[in-house]
């Protein structure tokens, strides 16, 4: 499934409208089982300038605030626990929360032109949108926060240096190539593929033993399923494996 943020008058920046919509189309993915990866991609010059300013102008009372992110659960923890592979395709800027959103996937693909902006210090905001969660994970703590406190910009290559981006591509074959990836995750074992994303999002929080304890449990259910079982024929049978043919069938 392909879903693109869709706005480019506001530079795909996270209106009400566009959060409520990302979350139909996230549960839309969730939900349908031939759906068996996702493309996050944006139309315009920009991936996606983070939070819409005429609404923070008018909207940045304690209460507002505390909806907006109790609303979260609506739209991005869904995203971020997606139980399928996610690609995110960054062109032009992900600055602020739509940096925050890029992180959100499981690969990600920047444009040459892509700049990767903390954004949130110039506003003397905290970082959100994920950004404190995922941005450690990625890189470290110290460099996290030489990023953010520093309100630093990367270009896609910084990123990729920093291991933040997995590919740097032009911008006239970011979608093309963003998309063969989705497409070879969607030919690999999705199902147990979104379990493993479950799994490895405990890990920092999680002892040795609880993580043993928890592969051990994902391993049981991985190895109850069709994939696992046409995975282990095809190897035997010295053949690629059909995964997405016996998923469909569960």
């Amino acid at each position: 499934m392909i879903i693109t943020l869709n706005n480019p008058s506001t530079r795909n920046s996270l209106t009400s409208e566009l959060r409520d919509e990302l979350g139909a189309a996230i549960k839309e993915a969730s939900n349908d089982r031939s759906a068996r990866s996702v493309l996050l991609a944006a139309a315009g010059p920009s991936f996606c300038a983070g939070g819409d300013f005429k609404m923070l102008e008018v909207a940045s009372d304690p209460w507002s605030v505390h909806r907006r992110f109790a609303a979260l659960k609506d739209w991005l923890i869904p995203l971020i626990s997606l139980n399928k592979p996610m690609v995110v395709a960054v062109n032009g800027h992900a600055a602020g929360g739509g940096m925050g959103l890029s992180l959100c996937g499981d690969v990600l693909f920047a444009a040459e032109n892509a700049k990767f902006m903390a954004a949130f210090f110039r506003l003397g905001a905290v970082p959100d949108i994920g950004m404190m969660y995922h941005l450690p994970r990625l890189i470290g703590m110290a460099r996290a926060k030489s990023f953010l406190f520093g309100n630093q910009t990367w270009t896609a290559q910084e990123a990729l240096n920093q291991g933040l981006v997995t590919r740097v591509c032009s911008s006239d074959t970011l979608r093309e190539e963003a998309l063969a990836e989705a497409r070879r995750l969607a030919d690999g074992p999705s199902e147990v593929m979104g379990l493993a994303k479950q799994l490895m999002a405990r890990t920092f929080e999680t002892s040795l033993h609880d993580m043993f304890a928890f592969e051990g449990l994902g391993q049981a259910l991985a190895m109850s399923s069709n994939e696992f079982k046409e995975g282990l024929k095809a190897a035997v049978e010295k053949r690629n494996a059909d995964f997405a043919g016996v998923s469909s069938s569960v």
